[in-house]
């Protein structure tokens, strides 16, 4: 499976090397990470078991194109190759983007080549994979031998396929570059095609909308001309600081005007009237209020003091008739 790094700008995909025990499978890796330029190949690292090794090591080539206009790196794994290992083979090979078979050409070891190759189809298959689909090419190793198998009859056993295949010498490092190129290249277009129906694109940032222009002709706003060369062209920008000045002067008079608030609750109640303070040069006109007439039918209410005054006289003239009563009654 395609691993993309944003960050790095990479593809990483996986090829795994399959093929049945001492086939030269481990040698294969060794010979590539052993003649690739020390910058462009991981660490060699190695899971030993009782009867074989699994080893794994990334690998950057600079020559065999890009993937979305990043560059490619190869995570490179080989299986342990005994059948009693399948639940490691099979641990490994998921996610493998290409694979390479790798046969033992000495005759005898054709019918572990196709117990391999068998156990290759299943094991893929458990991941939903095609053999026919996924790349894959075959080596046909040790072909330096003297006892071995013809390429027609490796062909007619083990590649039903129509799969390209390399013939090599791992122990010399002879076909071990050209199969790996090829299987690198085959894994590319598989991913490029891949590509033409889901573009691989690193999430963006989204853009700042850019400032429009200032517009220049006759459809863009044209300044005044000064007439003569002491007037600033600053002028209108005054004009229309003393136009917003007038304007705020107006709404600030319209806050201060009266403001007449109607609370009814009841109707006997009056109209209220709030003012805020006039301000200097503002004249505001106060209402009049006229009181309502008195009715005629109401009787006028006599004041207290022409009452005790009344009292007084009558008291006065009672005193004096019976002072002049006493005094007509003692000439007597």
């Amino acid at each position: 499976m395609v691993q993309i790094n944003f960050a790095l700008r990479e593809v990483n995909c996986k090829i795994v090397y399959y093929g049945c025990g001492l086939s030269g499978k481990t040698t294969n890796l060794e010979v590539v990470h052993g003649k690739a330029p020390r910058n462009h190949v991981g660490e060699l690292t190695s899971i030993a078991t009782e009867g074989d090794r699994t080893l794994f090591f990334d690998f950057l080539p600079l020559n065999l194109g890009h993937v979305a206009g990043m560059n490619t790196k190869f995570q490179i794994y080989t299986v342990p190759g005994q059948v009693y290992y399948n639940s490691t083979r099979k641990l490994v090979l998921q996610g493998a983007d290409g694979i390479v078979f790798v046969a033992d050409s000495r005759k005898g070891k054709m019918d572990e080549n196709i117990e391999s190759l068998q156990n290759l189809e299943e094991n893929l298959r458990a991941y939903g994979m095609d053999i026919h689909t996924i790349p894959l090419v075959m080596q046909y190793n040790k072909r330096d031998l003297p006892d071995i198998y013809t390429i027609e009859e490796l062909e007619e056993k083990l590649n039903r396929f129509s799969a390209p295949h390399f013939e090599a010498v791992a122990v010399t490092g002879e076909g071990v570059f050209p199969t790996l190129k090829k299987l690198s290249s085959m894994v590319l277009e598989s991913l490029n095609r891949q590509q033409g129906s889901t573009v691989v694109r690193a999430p963006r940032k989204q853009a700042m909308p850019a400032k429009q222009p200032a517009m220049v002709g006759a459809a863009g706003p044209q300044r005044p001309v000064a007439a003569t060369r002491g007037k600033s062209p600053a002028a209108p920008q005054r004009d229309s600081s003393e136009a917003a000045g007038r304007t705020k002067a107006g709404a600030a008079r319209s806050r201060n005007a009266v403001v007449k608030d109607r609370v009814v609750r009841s109707p006997e109640v009056k109209p209220i009237e709030r003012r805020s303070p006039p301000q200097k040069g503002v004249t505001v006109r106060r209402p009049v209020v006229s009181k309502p007439a008195a009715s005629s039918d109401c009787p006028q209410a006599q004041p207290r003091k022409s009452k005790a005054g009344l009292i007084t006289v009558l008291l006065l003239l009672l005193l004096a008739g019976a002072g002049a009563a006493a005094y007509f009654f003692l000439l007597k």
